[in-house]
């Protein structure tokens, strides 16, 4: 099955390649020359749909939009929606943690607890009425300093208490399993295989 994934992230491309494997052929919208789509939502689900739609009206072909974020108690939610752009809209992700890392300065252990959600939106057309739609969330909390080298965005300030390290400390095989977006696409998965 042909997807197109309605991101240039390059990090969540290779993160959901790994999860669908080969009986999914899932292609960046950037290799289809396709722009990001405004997002206008004001919930990880429904940036999930528009992005969703967005890639499968420009490409006609099946389209997964994924709407991820880190959501920490102490900030109200924050950075959330605004995740990806927490310190900025040309921001990077040493930035966004600089800026988190700022925010909970003088904010014990006890207050830092965080989650990251993923949602994933797989439409099968640009005007489907039915989007297949998942969620994942990954509970843990927010470290003081960086730890560890793998993964992408926030996961060197992640921790996760199931697994005693930062997310930027695990191995990518069990991340890619255990976190927000491999909860949120083993539960698509489930959705997809119940619809066929």
């Amino acid at each position: 099955m042909k997807l197109v994934l309605a991101s240039s992230n390059v990090g969540k491309l290779a993160e959901l390649r790994d999860l669908l494997g080969d009986a999914y052929e899932l292609q960046a919208q950037s290799e289809f020359g396709i722009g990001d789509a405004d997002e206008t939502g004001l919930s990880f689900v429904e940036n999930a749909i528009l992005k969703a739609r967005h890639a499968a009206q420009a490409t006609g072909l099946p389209a997964l939009g994924d709407d991820s974020g880190l959501c920490v108690d102490a900030l109200e939610g924050a950075p959330g929606l605004y995740s990806a752009r927490y310190a900025g809209s040309h921001s990077d992700a040493e930035a966004n943690i600089d800026k988190l890392l700022r925010e909970l300065d003088g904010i014990d252990d006890a207050r830092r607890a965080a989650r990251f959600v993923c949602v994933l939106a797989l439409v099968r057309t640009a005007n489907d009425p039915q989007p297949l739609i998942a969620e994942g969330v990954w509970e843990g909390c927010i470290l003081h300093s960086r730890h560890g080298t793998n993964g992408f965005g926030y996961d060197p300030v992640f921790f996760s208490p199931a697994h005693d390290c930062s997310a930027a400390e695990l191995d990518a095989v069990v991340k890619n399993r255990d976190s927000h977006r491999g909860i949120a696409l083993a539960q698509l998965k489930k959705h997809i295989t119940e619809l066929m």
